[in-house]
Formats: structure tokens, C-alpha cells, sequence
């Protein structure tokens, strides 16, 4: 994520947070005491949003010291230590419940793709995250996915487009939905992907059909029926390969099945609306 565009956001965030002053620390902390706390992972996972809390600190108080144990990405357990922070006592009270807010947030998303993941590593077949994400911590949001060995979907309505289940509706068909995104993209000049979501059989051949599909979304289908998918896509006479997305309800206990069907990718809601934020906690330690 853009700094600029982050920094924008931290300001947000300790705006909500502090006001005027934390009146708490500023009744009982002297101004210039120093001090020093340190990240404290209470339970396994994938550590992330290190990079985020550099950002937060320096932008709270640059004189704040970081000592960095641990990176984004990392394994962690109960007990380890990802990093002390040492300066103004007042500075660390007060960035402590935004910066582990964001730490918290991300590194259960992270540790939530990680186990999604893990479970299909072996098949060439890749867990994808969706736009039901946070309203201002999409990219925060996302990042965590890709350091959980996930990959990303579209950031928005913006880079890609994704014709749904309603847009198809509202074009009178899935042909006329793609025939009208490619006529679009050469009007604009934009070089877009093009995905269409599909419902069944026909939808499917349909989509085919038109030649224009860089991605075809198979929405709501069992493992079964996603196989059959798999093998009239891949079986269908074209010089343009076709991805294949997996969609709708997975969960821990089937995305196996989907990811062994032959699909391309799985898209999981859950990795963003349905994650466990990871305990840790920001504790003072004594110099």
C-alpha cells in the first residue's frame, strides 16, 4: 500500500482514538519518562502487519525506537517476541491499541489463508480473496492475505472486471454481459481481465462461446458438478486458456475437494469476514 495513502489512514485512526488527549496516561505518566514495551504473541500463527506498525509508531512519535525480532510472514507461537519499541512512555501508551488493532486484524487473516492454503498446497491450485473485506482496510486487508501464502482478486470495481450473477440478469444474458464488457474495454482503450460468473451447463457454453472470457467463475457448484465444469472447459477447441475459479460456501472441510477437480483457483469470503483476530499483546517491559 501507498505510505501516503497509509499515513492517511493512521491519521484516521488516532483521530477516533485519542481526540484531545488520552486523559488516562496524561493523569499518571510524567511527559518525558521512558520506557520500552514489546509485542508479545499469545497463541500460533502467521505474524503480520510488522511493517504497518513501523509506520503507525513513526507516525505517532519518530523518536520512537524500534528493535525488530520477527517479519511479516513468520510463524509464530505463544511466547515469542516480535519487536520492542523504546522512548516516551506517554507515545507508547497511546499508539499501543491502534498498532495492535491492525497487528491483531491482519495476522488472523493471515493465519486464516495460511490454513486454507496449507490444505491445497500440492495441488497447483491457489486460494483467492474477495472483495468482502473492511471499508477502509481493503489493502491492509488483502496484504494480510498475500502474506498467508494467498493470492489476491481484484482490489476493486477498478482493475479487473468480474461480470455476476446480477449484472448478467440486468444485460439480458451472459453473452450480452461479455459482448458489452469487450465492447467496453475497446471503447475506453482499458486492458481489463474479463471474468464471467456462471450458473450452470449452459451458461457455461454459452461463455465459451463467445471467445471473450479470460476467466469463467463457477458459482455455487459441488465438487461433482465442478468437475464436469473442469472437463468441458478444458475439453472445449479454443487457442485461448481459459481460468477456471471455484466460488460459493467453501470451507475448510471441502475446499480439498474443489482444489482437486482441476480448478485454477478457490475464492474464499471467509479469509476476510470470517477470520479470528491472533492474541497478542503490547507489554511493558522493565530496563
Amino acid at each position: 500500500m501507498d505510505k501516503t495513502e497509509l499515513r492517511k489512514l493512521i491519521a484516521i485512526w488516532f483521530e477516533e482514538d485519542i481526540r484531545d488527549g488520552d486523559h488516562t496516561s496524561l493523569c499518571c505518566i510524567p511527559p518525558d519518562k521512558e520506557g520500552c514495551q514489546q509485542v508479545l504473541i499469545k497463541a500460533e500463527g502467521v505474524l503480520a502487519g510488522v511493517e504497518v506498525a513501523k509506520e503507525v509508531i513513526n507516525y505517532f512519535d519518530p523518536e520512537l525506537r524500534m528493535e525488530q525480532l520477527l517479519k511479516d510472514g513468520d510463524a509464530v507461537k505463544p511466547g515469542d517476541i516480535a519487536f520492542r519499541v523504546y522512548g516516551k512512555e506517554l507515545s507508547l501508551l497511546q499508539v499501543e491499541r491502534t498498532m495492535l488493532n491492525i497487528m491483531q486484524r491482519m495476522s488472523g487473516i493471515a493465519t486464516t489463508t495460511h490454513t486454507y492454503q496449507s490444505l491445497i498446497a500440492d495441488t497447483g491450485c491457489h486460494v483467492l480473496d474477495t472483495r468482502k473485506t473492511t471499508p477502509g482496510l481493503r489493502y491492509l486487508e488483502k496484504e494480510a492475505v498475500r502474506i498467508g501464502g494467498g493470492m489476491n482478486h481484484r482490489i476493486g470495481l477498478f482493475d479487473m472486471i468480474l461480470l455476476k450473477d446480477n449484472h448478467i440478469d440486468f444485460a439480458g444474458g451472459v453473452t450480452a454481459a461479455l459482448t458489452g464488457a469487450r465492447d467496453y474495454c475497446r471503447r475506453k482503450d482499458l486492458d481489463l481481465r474479463i471474468e464471467v460468473e456462471t450458473r450452470n451447463t449452459r451458461e457455461i457454453e454459452e461463455a465459451l462461446g463467445t471467445g471473450i472470457p479470460d476467466r469463467l467463475m463457477l458459482d455455487n457448484f459441488t465438487p461433482e458438478q465442478t468437475r464436469e465444469a473442469v472437463r468441458l472447459i478444458r475439453g472445449w477447441k479454443s487457442d485461448k486458456y481459459v481460468e477456471i475459479e471455484s466460488s460459493g460456501n467453501i470451507r475448510l472441510d471441502t475446499i480439498r475437494a474443489y482444489a482437486e477437480t482441476g480448478v485454477d483457483f478457490v475464492s474464499v469470503g471467509a479469509l476476510t469476514h470470517s477470520f479470528k483476530s491472533l492474541d497478542m499483546s503490547f507489554k511493558a517491559v522493565k530496563l
